[in-house]
């Protein structure tokens, strides 16, 4: 009984097996405001961003294409890409990406007109006045596919879990020693974040929304715990111990939920449903109203005094 009881209670954590605790290097980005990166004046866009083939193209080369224009059309579960800058299609091609593999893959070279003119963006309405369908039809135009291994269309994602979804479990761990580009997002858009999640909330109904977050980054903690309010009842902010991997996505749902997914099973079957902390951020911001062309990275480096040669 007692053991139900702890189950039970919501502010609970537990732990997982294993894991290491690796020296952080986290503050030579994390108090270090955001900025803009300059836009270059080529840029070559892979077609091919998330799992499955690459959408229908209906661009060619010679076409002037402005911010967020639409690329490729997406065919079944494939996203659309969008254009990151205005400029005119100078080639496509295959070309060599960053991908580890060293194969060339269908790209897009715009050159850029330095202008980074916007298309033209039609305002949509609240989303609480639209239905499951056509919001998960906005996620879906605006591009958005989970940037882990597979990238996963977020789209289908979330259609695949709503009915099931108990527990929603955004991810703002950000194990990793060096990076830092959540914790900044969560500090400077905390509010983004929350209004994130309640959209997440419209579109999915679960009881609870749980925010995993470690507990070596106090700013972000409190900038969330600032922007929740008092309407904002199902969502939990839980402050886990710094360990690696805590941000695994099997890890994290057994540390909020005390639950294991089975092997070769998905989270939604046990009632679980994990966003990255970053697509809370560009739900309200671009998920749905603008295309989701361009994401927060942390830079970071030690200067070593040994001398070589």
């Amino acid at each position: 009984m007692l053991k139900l009881f702890n189950w039970l209670k919501k502010d609970n954590i537990w732990d997982f097996k294993g894991g290491i605790h690796p020296p952080e290097m986290k503050l030579q980005s994390s108090q270090t405001p955001m900025r803009i990166a300059s836009i270059p004046d080529e840029l070559v866009i892979p077609l091919q961003q998330h799992l499955g083939p690459e959408g229908e193209l209906i661009v060619q080369v010679g076409d002037f294409v402005l911010k967020g224009q639409p690329l490729t059309k997406g065919l079944g579960r494939t996203v659309p890409v969008h254009a990151s800058t205005s400029g005119v299609i100078t080639a496509i091609e295959p070309m060599v990406t960053a991908h580890p593999s060293g194969l060339k893959e269908l790209c897009v070279r715009i050159a850029s007109d330095g202008q980074d003119t916007w298309c033209t963006l039609y305002p949509e309405p609240n989303y609480v006045q639209l239905t499951r369908a056509e919001l998960l039809q906005k996620i879906e135009q605006a591009g958005i596919a989970g940037l882990g291994g597979a990238g996963f269309p977020t789209a289908s994602k979330l259609a695949g879990g709503q009915d099931a979804i108990k527990t929603l479990i955004i991810n703002a761990a950000e194990c990793e020693p060096y990076i830092t580009a959540d914790d900044r997002l969560m500090q400077e858009h905390a509010q983004e974040v929350i209004e994130g999640c309640r959209v997440l909330q419209h579109l999915l109904n679960p009881d609870q929304v749980l925010i995993g977050i470690e507990d070596n980054k106090p700013e972000a903690i409190r900038a969330l715990k600032d922007a929740i309010t008092s309407q904002d009842k199902q969502i939990f902010i839980r402050v886990i111990p710094t360990k690696y991997p805590s941000g695994g996505a099997k890890q994290l749902t057994k540390i909020l939920t005390g639950k294991e997914v089975p092997s070769g099973a998905r989270s939604s079957q046990i009632g679980v449903l994990m966003q990255n902390v970053r697509y809370c951020g560009c739900y309200q911001t671009r998920g749905y109203r603008w295309p989701a062309i361009n994401r927060t990275s942390s830079h970071g480096h030690r200067r070593s005094n040994q001398q070589t040669g």
